[in-house]
Order: C-alpha cells, then sequence, then structure tokens
C-alpha cells in the first residue's frame, strides 16, 4: 500500500458522489433489513431460546448472499454460538480486508421500561428503535450495505465474520481464531462495533479500555445470630462489605488501588453538560473523578460494583449476617496488563479487610485493553473516507468499554491493521431500554466502509 494521505486523486469528486447516490438508492432496502434483523430476539444468554441465535445466522447468510458473496456458511466449535463467515476472493495483488460484526444481542430487560417493543423495530425522531438496532445489528448493515453499494467494483478480497456470542463475552471467540485462522486471516480488520462521536461528527476508536472481574466475598460468623443478643460487638457482613468497597475509591471518586495504571489524557474532552444529559445523571450528583471527562472515562481505570449478594429485604429477619458478596468490574487503562491489575485488586481487598473479616476474592473475566497507531496507511484511509462521508474529519476517540477479543484478533494476526468503527452514537442506549440507532448517520456509515473499501484497494 502507499500513503492514502498523497493518494486523492485515486478516488476523484465524481467516483465519491457516484457512491454517495447508490447508497441513498440502497439506504430504504437495508433499513428494511435491519428490521428483520431486529425482529429475531437473538439473545446469547443462555437463560433465553437460543434458536432465535440460529434464525438470525441464517437471516444473515442470506443478506451476505444477497450482497455478492457465494461462499457464505455458519461455523461454529464445540460449544460456541453460530457464527457467519462469508468470503469474496481478493484480486490479484489486492489486500483482504476482515469484516467484523456480531448478531446476537442484549437481553431486552423489562418490557415496561420500554416506550415501543424492544423486538418490534419502530421509528421515531429519525431513530430506529429496538434492541440490537444499534449494537450490533446496524454493524452487520454497514457491511452488507458497504458490499451492495460496491457491488462488481469491490476491489479488494472480503471476509466478512458475524460473530453470535459477543453479548456474553466471546468465550469461544479465540478457539474460533485458532480452528479458522487461514479462513479469517486478512491484511485489515474493520471491527464495526464502536461508536461515534456525535451526530454528525463521525469518530475512529482508538483506544479501548481492558477489563477484569471479580467477586469478593466478606465473612464474620459461621452462622447468622441474634442482632439483639449479639448486635453492638459484631458488625455484620454487608456492612463491612460497604466498608471495604468504600476503600475503592478516594474522597473525589478516583480509583485508589495500588498497581492500576493511567495512560495519558485524550487531547478531546467531553462537555460536562453534555455529557450529564448523555448519561442521564440526575441533578444534584457530583461526577466522580478529577481531571478530563475523557481521561476518566477512557484512558483511566474505573471499579464498579455491578452485583451484590446480601440478606434481601423482602425476607429479612432481625439477624447479624454472617456473609455478603459483590461483584466488582474494572476498567484498565490502555498499557495495564490485565493479571497484574488483579493481582492489584485482590491484594487491596485483603489488605483492606474490616475488622479483621476474612476476604476471599475470585477472580472472572479478564481483557486486554487496546491502543490503536493512528497513522497506518489504513487507519489515514478510514480518517479519508469518513471524512468524506460526513463533511468533516473524524475525531480520535477512546472507548471506555471493553472488547477483548481485539486482542485476541492481534496476537494470531499481529501483521493485521484493525480498524475500530462506530455505528452507534452517545445517544444509541446500547444495553439498554430504548436502544436505538440514527438513521442519517447509519446511512453516512454505510457510504464511508464503502469509501474505505475502494480507497484500500487503490492505496
Amino acid at each position: 500500500m502507499t500513503d492514502a494521505s498523497s493518494s486523492s486523486s485515486l478516488l476523484p469528486g465524481d467516483r465519491t458522489d457516484a457512491l454517495r447516490a447508490r447508497t441513498a438508492a440502497a439506504f430504504d432496502a437495508l433499513r428494511a433489513d435491519l428490521e428483520d434483523l431486529v425482529r429475531i430476539p437473538s439473545v446469547s444468554n443462555a437463560e433465553f431460546d437460543q434458536a432465535h441465535v440460529v434464525a438470525s445466522a441464517d437471516a444473515v447468510v442470506a443478506l451476505l448472499r444477497g450482497a455478492g458473496l457465494d461462499d457464505v456458511q455458519v461455523l461454529s466449535v464445540p460449544g460456541g454460538a453460530p457464527a457467519v463467515v462469508g468470503r469474496r476472493p481478493a484480486p490479484e495483488g489486492a489486500p483482504i480486508v476482515l469484516l467484523y460484526a456480531h448478531h446476537d444481542v442484549q437481553p431486552p430487560g423489562d418490557d415496561a421500561d420500554w416506550d415501543s417493543p424492544p423486538f418490534e423495530p419502530t421509528e421515531r425522531g429519525g431513530r430506529l428503535y429496538g434492541r440490537g438496532a444499534a449494537d450490533d445489528k446496524a454493524g452487520v448493515i454497514a457491511h452488507v450495505g458497504a458490499l451492495r453499494v460496491l457491488g462488481d467494483e469491490l476491489g479488494v478480497g472480503v471476509t466478512v465474520f458475524i460473530e453470535g456470542e459477543e453479548e456474553i463475552g466471546s468465550p469461544t471467540f479465540t478457539q474460533f481464531l485458532h480452528t479458522y485462522r487461514d479462513l479469517l486471516r486478512a491484511d485489515v480488520i474493520v471491527v464495526a462495533d464502536s461508536s461515534n462521536w456525535a451526530i454528525g461528527v463521525p469518530g475512529l476508536t482508538t483506544s479501548l479500555r481492558g477489563l477484569v472481574d471479580c467477586v469478593v466475598e466478606v465473612a464474620v460468623l459461621e452462622h447468622a445470630v441474634h442482632s439483639g443478643m449479639f448486635g453492638g460487638a459484631i458488625l455484620d457482613a454487608p456492612t463491612l462489605l460497604a466498608r471495604l468497597i468504600t476503600t475503592l475509591h478516594d474522597d473525589e471518586g478516583d480509583v485508589a488501588v495500588a498497581g492500576l495504571v493511567q495512560a495519558p489524557d485524550p487531547a478531546v474532552d467531553y462537555d460536562e453538560a453534555t455529557f450529564r444529559t448523555d448519561a442521564s445523571v440526575l441533578d444534584g450528583v457530583r461526577l466522580a473523578g478529577t481531571g478530563p471527562i475523557t481521561a476518566r472515562l477512557w484512558t483511566r481505570p474505573a471499579i464498579g460494583v455491578i452485583g451484590l449478594d446480601a440478606p434481601r429485604v423482602a425476607s429479612a429477619s432481625n439477624t447479624i449476617a454472617p456473609r455478603a458478596s459483590a461483584k466488582l468490574s474494572v476498567r484498565l487503562a490502555p498499557g495495564q496488563d490485565p493479571d497484574a491489575a488483579m493481582d492489584a485488586l485482590r491484594t487491596h481487598l485483603v489488605d483492606h479487610a474490616p475488622f479483621g473479616a476474612r476476604v476471599t476474592v475470585t477472580d472472572g473475566e479478564k481483557g486486554k485493553p487496546f491502543q490503536a497507531p493512528t497513522d497506518s496507511t489504513a487507519m489515514q484511509a478510514a480518517r479519508w473516507a469518513f471524512a468524506q462521508s460526513w463533511g468533516t474529519e473524524p475525531v480520535d476517540t477512546g472507548v471506555g468499554g471493553s472488547i477483548p477479543f481485539i486482542a485476541d484478533l492481534l496476537e494470531v494476526y499481529p501483521d493485521a491493521a484493525i480498524l475500530v468503527t462506530g455505528v452507534e452514537d452517545p445517544d444509541g442506549r446500547a444495553h439498554g431500554a430504548n436502544e436505538s440507532v440514527h438513521l442519517g448517520e447509519l446511512e453516512k456509515v454505510v457510504l464511508a466502509e464503502a469509501l474505505l473499501l475502494e480507497r484500500l484497494a487503490t492505496s
């Protein structure tokens, strides 16, 4: 490849305009296809009917075949969910581009929290609402749309990989990669599962936080005892667990666990008023931490309690609870080793055991952070394509969440350039009630990916 920044003549304005017109002409059908996908409740959580995940994979097969890929198959490894892999060979000397998305979705939660049924796509105010409309069936449609727009003029080899278990942590992803290593090999990998900076402003994700989680149990008694007879000399386990949890942050809300690293602050910041609106922060609630909001979200660690096991209010009795436990989720800054982070967290929890309580830490999931080079040929091509589609330069963004399988991709394909692109926006509410995708932005994503594939073919 040559330097994309010096090859603007390879894709003149009239060609860009032609692809823009094709995208607009194709978009009504693409929207209808997205609605059909959203209607399939492809929740990969084992508590839900996995026949829907199979049906979703079959629907993706049909979409890829309809987009010009003849070699399409449903694949899995033992214990894994169905993934879809479609391929079109590369012309002589052209790169191979792997296009990733996932067709499984999060559970819908309580239907009462939705303004319209979660699996009945509904348009309101230019947004399409429904579970998976943004995360990540919009990513599937972005790939399908780019292939339709380019048609027989596609100048690169393409492998489309649509995973079926991302929302449960991709438990068999590494095994799948090793099993189908040659089938998925590529020069450039496009992961369409992130977010843009704002409506009308594209983003390229250049960093992702990593992840470790654990369950910490605090025990003080062999069994529950009467709170009137023994209370006052013994503190209950939920109280001691609460005291232990408060040691994880200082008075400003910054993480206080020694050994968790920070990366440099981002070049852009998030307006506090906008952030409070996007995150639905209640009036009067003070934001946690110090420094730029983007640093707190992208390049510094964060610790949250995501689950508690303690006596339920409805069934509470006048006893001193002997045990209580919490599940902690820790987001890791780019550059942090997950094993070292888990060791640091465990040491902190044990060393801060309140009143000599017995503290037990059980390790959970681990995922590596990601930091992309910002000056690679593929990244420069993506910048150009996004600027052409939106009419404004993309913002280099971080993501506070984690996509651990990106580290797996880099391990198996160390020479591949990875681009993490956005199909969502700050109001998409992925994983929550009233998830949605902005239809105008999705059309721009389709055009941007078509332009990117064409640029990669000629650079």
